[in-house]
């Protein structure tokens, strides 16, 4: 982590984008900037509540443990998403997941002193997370579910089409996230040898196409039907 001088553009951060105009210039005497390289860790799971995370620019990834030096990824958040919530609350006062950047990540930090401030002050942020909260509840609910029930192949069909929706496409089609094969054996809890063999299974349907760490998706549609259950 390095501070960093660039500035969020007021718009696209949550913080900056749900607060009353009359709080923004208490947000930026508070606020701090830090740039982060591929692989750097934001926080890590077991580590003290210190502040709230903002992503200005990259993206980065929340993960958590899964058995045995295993990691299970709970979501990816890009440019206007926070990071570090849900840590907010418990009676410890602990982040319960880790957050890596997934290459050059930039984020606008404030301490959980004032964050916490900014809720009591700002109605329409409180509401907006409250939703942003409970949507999150039943994603990862839905989640939970699909690794309990779901086949292997369902999971990584589901997916690669939350990813797909998610970032959306480069010029080229291909998904604007490149991702590694461990990277998808994480997100749906299987083992990478499983997730090679299903991976390779949806390219042989002309499900998927990949080129490295780039998946194409040729078509959605009919990658949807796989991801029925």
């Amino acid at each position: 982590m390095k501070p960093d001088k660039k500035s969020c553009d007021g718009a696209s951060c949550l913080l900056c984008r749900l607060s009353m105009r009359e709080w923004l210039p208490a947000i930026q005497a508070h606020k701090k900037n830090f740039g982060y390289k591929k692989n750097d860790t934001l926080f890590r799971e077991g580590d003290p509540v210190k502040g709230m995370f903002f992503v200005v620019e990259g993206v980065v990834k929340v993960h958590k443990h899964w058995g045995t030096e295993k990691d299970l990824i709970v979501r990816f958040a890009q440019k206007g998403e926070i990071v570090g919530h849900r840590g907010i609350g418990g009676p410890e006062n602990i982040y319960p997941v880790t957050a890596t950047a997934m290459g050059p990540v930039k984020v606008c930090y404030v301490d959980l002193e004032f964050f916490t401030a900014s809720l009591r002050v700002n109605n329409e942020l409180l509401y907006q997370l409250m939703l942003f909260y409970a949507k999150e509840l039943q994603d990862a609910e839905k989640y939970m579910h699909g690794l309990a029930h779901m086949p292997v192949k369902t999971r990584l069909a589901n997916v690669l089409l939350l990813i797909y929706r998610k970032f959306g496409t480069t010029a080229e089609g291909y998904i604007n996230l490149p991702l590694t094969k461990q990277d998808l054996s994480e997100c749906i809890g299987a083992t990478y040898e499983t997730t090679f063999r299903v991976l390779h299974e949806l390219i042989a349907d002309g499900l998927v196409k990949t080129e490295g760490k780039h998946l194409l998706l040729p078509n959605p549609i009919a990658l949807a039907e796989q991801a029925k259950f």
